[in-house]
């Protein structure tokens, strides 16, 4: 798949008191809106046109803006983020994914689901039940999808924030994964690369139009990926992950 578009928000101030389990420390902002501007460079250096809002104090958590909508070939859904202080997210995004979808969907109460729980693999998509997604936001996702000629598959987590904090889709039938996720039966059909559990976080890379983004820091996991054939990337995303975030949260791709 190619992609040609993206959104994004730069963190605002009140980034700093974002929701965490990480046990890191605070954010620094400014260390942060740099980290960002440079993964906004990245997503244009892979060929993507970006359209960049503005922070949103009111929302601490609103830079990680793929939790708030998930873009399909064929429509796109707003979600109902699993933490409640993050469910207001949706209004200033929904007007935004007008501009470029007419076929929008929407996940109802009791339904919950983050963006960052959902992997499309080509035609098919993943979606983990976690703390923040659970099975009934999960079967109108597969409700939508399958409305739609695309399908979809249910992978109940441990203790991974998101199915995507720990494996990430790079094309080419290929999955980047923890070593909690490469042995499971659903990832089976893929090529896998997996990654190392000191290096978990390296999981949540990004593959992009034949380039795959990779958090600084994680050499092995790095290593891997270029072993097996990819362009890479290396962005400090140090600041967002102090806030449970990677590379994959702070966008919408389509």
């Amino acid at each position: 798949m190619k992609f040609t578009h993206a959104i994004v928000r730069p963190p605002g101030r009140s980034f700093v008191n974002g929701l965490s389990t990480a046990n890191l420390g605070a954010p620094d902002w400014e260390s942060a809106l740099r980290q960002h501007a440079a993964y906004v460079q990245a997503l244009k250096t892979c060929g993507l046109l970006v359209t960049v809002l503005p922070p949103d104090d009111d929302y601490p958590d609103s830079t990680f803006v793929e939790d708030t909508a998930l873009l399909t070939p064929a429509c796109a859904i707003i979600l109902r983020p699993g933490a409640p202080s993050r469910r207001g997210e949706t209004e200033s995004i929904e007007p935004v994914v007008k501009t470029f979808y007419t076929d929008i969907e929407h996940i109802h109460a009791p339904g919950t689901v983050d963006g960052g729980d959902v992997m499309m693999a080509g035609n098919h998509f993943f979606i983990g039940l976690s703390q923040r997604t659970n099975r009934e936001g999960a079967e109108q996702i597969l409700a939508i999808l399958t409305d739609r000629g695309m399908t979809g598959s249910l992978v109940p987590l441990g203790n991974i924030l998101h199915l995507k904090s720990a494996i990430a889709y790079v094309e080419n039938q290929t999955v980047v994964a923890s070593r909690e996720l490469s042995t499971r039966p659903e990832f089976g059909v893929y090529r896998m690369i997996q990654i190392d559990s000191a290096e978990q976080y390296g999981a949540n890379c990004l593959w992009i139009n034949g380039t795959v983004l990779v958090p600084a820091g994680y050499p092995k996991a790095e290593s891997a990926i270029i072993a097996a054939g990819y362009r890479t990337i290396v962005l400090d995303t140090s600041e967002f992950r102090k806030l449970d975030g990677g590379l994959s949260c702070l966008s919408l791709r389509f």
